[in-house]
Formats: C-alpha cells, structure tokens, sequence
C-alpha cells in the first residue's frame, strides 16, 4: 500500500468562499452583506435581487461547495491524507468567523485556506485575506487561541483545474450543430473588475496593462485553446471577454462584454460560440444568469448558435488538484522535497503573497501574507 500523505505541519483545511442566498427571505439580506457600508438601500438591493428571484431566490453556489467538501474528504480519505476539512463564507451562512471559531476550538494550530477563487485580484485574493483577517481578530477579542492561517497558492494553472475546462470546451463544442461546429468561436469569460485593479493585481510590476489577473486568464485561455486544437483537429479562434460587471458607470472597467463580443461575432460572420467561463469554479449566479440567461438571449436574438461549457465544480480532478497542493505547501513548510505542478508559460504562482500584492483603495490588514498580522 502507499506511504499516507502527510500535511504537517497543517492540522486542518478550510474552504473558503462568497457564499449564496437559498431561499426568497435571505436575497436581500445577503446583499446587505455583500454591500456593507456603502449605503446602498434595501428598495435598490431588491432589483439588484431579480436576479436571484428568478431562480427562486437560490444560488447554486453553495450546494456547489457541499459537493466539493464531499469530493475532498473522499479523495484525501482515498489517498491516505489525514486532514479534516471545514467550510466558511464571506457573505452567508455557514460564515467564516464560524468557522474559524469552530477550528480555534477544536484546537487547530495550523489552518490553509482553500479560497473558490484561482485568480490573482483584490476580490479573488486580498479581500479573502482581509476577511480572515477581521475573522481573526474578532476571535482574539473573544480571548480564542488563533490558529495560524495560510492559503493555497492561485491554481489557475494547474493540471487539475485546466484539464476539466478544456473537456468542458470539447463537449460544448459537439454539442453544436455539425455544419458550423468547426468554424466556431471560443469566448473564454471571466468577472469583469475596474481596469485600476486589475493593472495593480498581483505582485508589484512585471505583468503590464492589465496585471496578473489579465496574464494569467490569457495564459490559461491559450492552454485550453491549444488543447482543444490537439484534441478535435480545429485550430478555433478565441478571446478573453468580461462579464457580471457593476459600480458606477463613469469608472472603466475591463472589456470587452460577453454580449457585445456576441454581437461582434455575428456581425463578422462568426458560424457559431462557446463559451468557457474560465473565471469561475463553479456555476453560480453569474454563471446561471449573465451566460445561461442573458447571453444566451442575446444569442437566440442574433441567431447566433451558442454553448456554455461545464465549470469545474466538484471534478475528482479538481480536488485530486487541491489535495497536490496541499502536500506541495507542507512540504514547503517542512523543507521538504516538492514537485509544483503547472501549465502555461507562468509556472506555479507564489505561495506567499508579498506585501503590498493587489492592494485595495483603503489598506487594511490581511492574513496569510507576508504583511500579516497573524503569522
């Protein structure tokens, strides 16, 4: 039999997410989370929430997460990896203080963070790290001794994120009809975010307009890009397009948008388009609505025949993926030997963020890096 995995001198794994309404009553409330201390009305939060509406109130993002907690326990279960897994959200239940307060108690000493964001942004990594580092102190004020939290390294590149996307590409791709199958296009899509974060994403300098987040999507498109190339025989074309975005029109924010590509295609004769929502772990609201909902309508308008490939979710690969990566961070830590696994031209990202790494308008303290107050 194999040789257990080790995690030390990690105790324990936390996932870390954004969290979703799942019911009608909880849409607005959720909202007042996601938007506390900007002032924005309860009568404005109920628009912002047809989404939501629209699908009874529910976002899939957590019944996701559940699924994902249960392929990791199995799959670190399967590979001899002694390490329990807990669950806290950013915006509902079950909330991040919760949690951490549930792992403090439980006397976890050594806690790494598994955050449902592969990217390199303020949003996708530093608000994460802020978060946990208002969790931490609100626990030190309740006088808990504080585990010490790390976080997973961006797997935006790793085998076993990229290898289930460009699947998902594939399959979308023969779900089209055969005459315009292979002439179509590939609109990989990701969150839109204001053009002033992403240029300051990622450690300072040596990524350019754009920063790390632009780099990295566009290294992860080309990986898929040129996968689907091997597989199917077709060489299509493709861009990295936005979407989900919000705030005040007068900011700029990345484009193009995924409907405006749309029309764009069309207007250029383009037979047909998938789209791979390499942003995105999972399918959650922005997934259901702004690709399943909004684009699609406007590609029926168009005439335009369109497929939506799968995300990730909760793909053995994937979390045959985290589990590597946690043994490559312990292995780290203890000074061991380890190997980084990585496609693309980027390599493996760092494992601790650098001070000063997508810095947000207002500093404040964040965990898990190497300006952390809680090392």
């Amino acid at each position: 039999m194999p040789q257990p995995l080790s995690a030390a001198p990690y105790d324990a794994l936390l996932l870390l997410s954004f969290g979703g309404p799942e019911g009608p009553d909880d849409v607005v409330p959720f909202l007042e989370n996601v938007t506390r201390g900007r002032g924005i009305p309860r009568e404005r939060l109920r628009e912002v929430g047809q989404h939501y509406f629209l699908f009874g109130g529910v976002s899939p993002i957590n019944e996701h997460n559940r699924a994902l907690l249960d392929a990791l326990r199995k799959d670190f279960a399967d590979h001899g990896l002694d390490l329990p897994v807990y669950w806290g959200n950013r915006n509902w239940a079950p909330y991040l203080t919760d949690a951490l307060r549930d792992l403090a108690r439980a006397g976890h000493r050594r806690v790494l963070t598994l955050a449902t964001s592969a990217y390199a942004s303020y949003s996708g990594c530093r608000q994460y790290r802020e978060n946990l580092a208002e969790s931490l102190a609100a626990l030190d004020a309740e006088g808990l001794a504080l585990p010490r939290v790390d976080k997973l390294r961006h797997y935006f590149n790793h085998p076993g994120f990229v290898g289930p996307m460009a699947d998902g590409v594939v399959e979308a791709l023969a779900e089209l009809p055969e005459d315009v199958r292979e002439g179509a296009h590939i609109a990989f899509t990701t969150h839109s975010i204001p053009t002033a974060a992403a240029d300051t994403s990622g450690p300072e300098g040596g990524h350019g307009d754009g920063g790390a987040y632009v780099a990295q999507h566009l290294d992860v498109a080309g990986t898929i890009a040129g996968a689907v190339r091997e597989r199917t025989g077709a060489d299509h074309p493709w861009r990295l397009v936005y979407q989900s975005r919000s705030g005040a029109p007068h900011i700029p924010w990345l484009e193009p948008d995924i409907c405006d590509h749309l029309e764009e295609l069309h207007a250029a004769g383009a037979p047909a388009v998938v789209m791979a929502p390499i942003g995105f772990v999972s399918d959650h609201m922005e997934v259901m609505y702004d690709l399943d909902t909004e684009a699609a309508a406007k590609a029926a308008a168009l005439g335009l025949p369109v497929r939506r490939s799968a995300t990730v979710g909760a793909d053995p690969r994937f979390a045959a993926a985290v589990r590597e990566l946690v043994v490559e961070r312990a292995a780290a830590e203890s000074g061991r030997p380890v190997e980084r696994c990585a496609l693309g031209a980027l390599g493996p990202s760092h494992d601790v963020c650098p001070a000063g790494c997508c810095p947000a308008r207002t500093p404040k303290p964040a965990a898990a890096g190497a300006d952390s107050p809680y090392a």
